[in-house]
């Protein structure tokens, strides 16, 4: 939730918003573990109907406290 929040903060800095969002690459630290619970935060965050592209990977993050990554891409608007 505190990444989703981020995101919407830097998404209204650039002039868009999370309904905006045209594609986004997730990474997670522990894919089998954390998926599950992901997917969950993520159809919160989200407006119904408005799921844009994703893709979601297991990577070794920048720092071993990390444990998702969300790059996304957006229209402004």
């Amino acid at each position: 939730r505190e990444v989703l929040a981020k995101i919407d903060a830097l998404l209204a800095e650039a002039g868009s918003r999370k309904e905006r969002i045209l594609s986004a690459t997730i990474y997670l630290k522990d894919i089998a573990r954390d998926f599950a619970a992901l997917n969950e935060v993520w159809t919160q965050w989200l407006p119904t109907g408005q799921a844009p592209s994703r893709t979601t990977v297991q990577a070794e993050l920048a720092r071993p406290s990390v444990l998702v990554e969300i790059t996304v891409v957006a229209a402004r608007g």
